[in-house]
C-alpha cells in the first residue's frame, strides 16, 4: 500500500543546447510518487525517460519546475549539494552494474558508507547483512568478475540499499541479463517492494512493467499516460 507522498515534480523541464539547436527533452511534467510505490517509466526512444531518471537522480538539474523529494526543493542546489542527495537519499541500480572490478563484493556493497566516512566495523556489517538479503552470504570476499551477471546485479542492488534510500532508481537493470536471471533480479524487485521500498524503474519491457502497480509512458518529453495495474 502506497504512504506519503516522496517525489513531487511541478511543471520540470529540461532543454539541451546542442549549437544553435535547443532540444526540449522534457516539457512540463507534473508527477508525484508515494513511499511504497513500483512505477515502471516507458516509451519510444528519446521520449525523456533517461533525462527524468537523470533528474529525479540528482544527475541533472532541470531547466525550469520544481523537483520535491522528502518535502525538500531540490531544483536550485548546487552541485555539492546535489552529491550529498544521492549518496544518502537515493539508491541506483543500472543496467551495467557499474561494480569497482579491483573490490570484493562486500567493498562493493559498503562503497557508498566509506565516502560518508562511517568506521569500517559498521560499513562490513551493513554491507554483509545487505549480500545476506540479496542471496549473496556465499560470495562476500568474490570480486565482480568471479560473478555471473545475475550476481552482479544483485551486488549493485545491495549497494543501492546500504543508506536504506527513500527512492531506488533503476535504469534497464535487467537489460544485460539472460530471462532466468531477470526474473531473479525481478523477484528481488518484487520482495523489496513488498517490504515498502520505492521503485521507479525505466523499462522498454512491457513484461516487466506488468509486474509494477503504475506505469507512466512519455512521448516527446510529455506524460502521455499514467495508470495503475
Amino acid at each position: 500500500m502506497a504512504g506519503p507522498s516522496v517525489i513531487e515534480l511541478q511543471q520540470l523541464t529540461k532543454t539541451y543546447s546542442m549549437g544553435a539547436v535547443e532540444v526540449r527533452a522534457l516539457r512540463g511534467v507534473d508527477l508525484q510518487f508515494s513511499q511504497g510505490e513500483y512505477v515502471s517509466v516507458m516509451g519510444p526512444s528519446g521520449c525523456g525517460k533517461s533525462t527524468l531518471l537523470n533528474l529525479l537522480g540528482c544527475l541533472d538539474r532541470p531547466t525550469s519546475g520544481t523537483y520535491r523529494l522528502g518535502g525538500y526543493d531540490l531544483s536550485q542546489l548546487d552541485d555539492d549539494a546535489l552529491s550529498g542527495i544521492r549518496g544518502t537519499r537515493l539508491g541506483f541500480v543500472f543496467q551495467s552494474y557499474n561494480l569497482i572490478p579491483q573490490l570484493t563484493v562486500i567493498e562493493n556493497i559498503g562503497i557508498p558508507l566509506y565516502y560518508q566516512g562511517r568506521g569500517e566495523a559498521e560499513m562490513l556489517e551493513i554491507a554483509e547483512r545487505l549480500a545476506e538479503r540479496v542471496g549473496l552470504k556465499d560470495r562476500i570476499n568474490h570480486r565482480p568478475f568471479e560473478l555471473s551477471g545475475g550476481q552482479q546485479q544483485r551486488v549493485a542492488i545491495a549497494r543501492a540499499l546500504v543508506n536504506d534510500p527513500l527512492v531506488i532508481l533503476a535504469d534497464e537493470p535487467t537489460g544485460n541479463l539472460d530471462s532466468a536471471s531477470g526474473s531473479e533480479i525481478l523477484e528481488i524487485f518484487d520482495d523489496l517492494n513488498r517490504q515498502g521500498k520505492t521503485f521507479i524503474m525505466v523499462t522498454h519491457d512491457e513484461h516487466i512493467s506488468s509486474r509494477t502497480m503504475r506505469i507512466i509512458r512519455l512521448r516527446d518529453g510529455q506524460v502521455v499516460s499514467d495508470v495503475w495495474n
